[in-house]
């Protein structure tokens, strides 16, 4: 039986209620909702103040809509219909910033302004800007391209019109037969869909409630436009855990989730991936998005190490801090139930000539372990002290291809002797011989003639 397949216990389920019930009440937030997934499905759903049901209520998500956009560009990458190094220009032209990246886009490095020019764009009607240049204004550039981590709204809102121009079809159209069908997302749309929560200000100095308005954001929407509820986040974080064939590889998903943007001066402890946002927080590595739109906060968590995600929504201006609450329910989980690991087992059949370049292999004096993973998987790593480590995927050719680690994308490959029996191994320049600098080795700038010897 696997940790996904086990309820959560009391207790845990004890601990996860009050860390909403508190986030509600000091957040002074009408309602607040939180869910928690593992192993790909629900585990448990909680909800405090006014609301109709903890899994089921809409709340408006904000920014965590930019990551659905960007599994919608991937999926046209994967396609084979846009490459992320493409400048915008190649697909769509005229917008001025033509020679930003798709891929800078994805990252916040395009150099674009944070917001669009006033009016306040979460505050009032898409159809004030009804074009790109209305959105971009005058001055779209505060950055030099491609330097340095900038949060912009105003790239995701280019990145939503680059997936309808691409794809012939509206932002909207692509979403829904894109992801939202496939994952089974029939509760998160663009516009509210009953029941869901109103959007609420709260008063900084007395606890009075005034409504916000709930815009359709036009050409915006791509960067915070969506509804969505606490069962649908659940599963959408499990897809972005895993990957889903009929949506994003596993492949593709891991790339989302690597750091391609550095973290703001101030913010060592995280990052930017393709669309989503890392953080370490207590040794564990979190990967997802917070979103806020006038009366609505959210957040979602999920870590790939502990098999367990986390959302939070809740309806007010400000005040509760969702994102800050769904890590602490990732934590009561991973902390109180760890994951159970998956039971050994041997593999279903042994490769003679890999089987024979498993054991110990030294670079210069350090030693190495070559472990042999299963479908042709290979892992490298140094057997004492701090060294570099990686594993490996085989290619066609014979060769591997680095999965992580300093050797990530380098190349592994087996050097062989005329009569054919393996002489050393080749990783991007670096050689590994069975032996620390035999005399017989192949090793770069060769090895004294007259070998080890004492210290006189």
């Amino acid at each position: 039986m696997t940790s996904s397949s086990v309820p959560l216990l009391p207790t845990t389920e004890r601990a996860l209620l009050h860390r909403i019930a508190v986030g509600q009440a000091e957040g002074r937030a009408p309602s607040l909702v939180g869910a928690v997934a593992r192993g790909g499905r629900l585990v448990w759903s909680g909800a405090r103040g006014d609301v109709c049901s903890a899994a089921d209520t809409q709340y408006r998500i904000g920014s965590i809509t930019k990551t659905f956009t960007a599994v919608l560009v991937l999926r046209l990458r994967d396609e084979g219909l846009l490459s992320l190094d493409d400048p915008l220009e190649k697909h769509l032209p005229g917008t001025g910033v033509g020679d930003v990246t798709i891929a800078q886009l994805l990252c916040h490095a395009g150099g674009l302004a944070a917001e669009s020019p006033s009016p306040w764009w979460e505050r009032t009607p898409g159809e004030l800007r009804p074009a790109l240049a209305d959105v971009l204004g005058k001055d779209p550039l505060v950055h030099v391209p491609g330097r340095r981590f900038h949060y912009s709204n105003t790239g995701y809102t280019l990145l939503g019109s680059l997936v309808s121009a691409v794809r012939g079809v509206s932002w909207e159209e692509a979403l829904r037969t894109g992801i939202l069908e496939p994952l089974g997302m029939g509760r998160t749309t663009s516009q509210p869909v009953a029941p869901y929560a109103p959007g609420w200000a709260v008063h900084p100095w007395a606890d009075v409630l005034l409504p916000e308005p709930a815009e359709d954001l036009g050409l915006m929407a791509p960067a915070g436009q969506l509804w969505s509820t606490a069962a649908d986040l659940c599963r959408f974080a499990s897809f972005l855990a895993e990957g889903d064939e009929r949506v994003l590889s596993a492949e593709s998903v891991r790339e989302m989730r690597t750091a391609a943007a550095p973290p703001v001066a101030g913010d060592w402890e995280g990052g930017y991936g393709l669309g989503v946002r890392l953080l370490r927080r207590d040794g564990r590595t979190l990967v997802g998005h917070s979103g806020s739109l006038p009366g609505f906060v959210a957040g979602l968590w999920f870590s790939p190490d502990d098999d367990v995600a986390a959302v939070v929504l809740a309806n007010a201006t400000s005040g509760p801090e969702p994102w800050t609450v769904a890590a602490d329910l990732v934590q009561i989980v991973a902390e109180a139930e760890p994951r159970l690991p998956e039971p050994w087992r041997p593999l279903p059949e042994a490769d003679s000539a890999l089987l024979a370049l498993t054991g110990t292999w030294y670079w210069g004096t350090s030693p190495y372990g070559l472990k042999l993973l299963g479908d042709g998987r290979v892992e490298l790593q140094p057997l004492r002290g701090v060294g570099r480590g990686s594993r490996f995927r085989p290619l066609p050719d014979g060769t591997w291809l680095g999965l992580d680690g300093y050797y990530d994308g380098e190349v592994l490959r087996v050097v062989r002797r005329q009569d054919g029996s393996v002489s050393h191994l080749d990783l991007g320049s670096f050689v590994f011989t069975r032996e620390p600098y035999g005399p017989a080795d192949a090793v770069p700038g060769g090895v004294d003639v007259d070998g080890w010897r004492g210290g006189r």
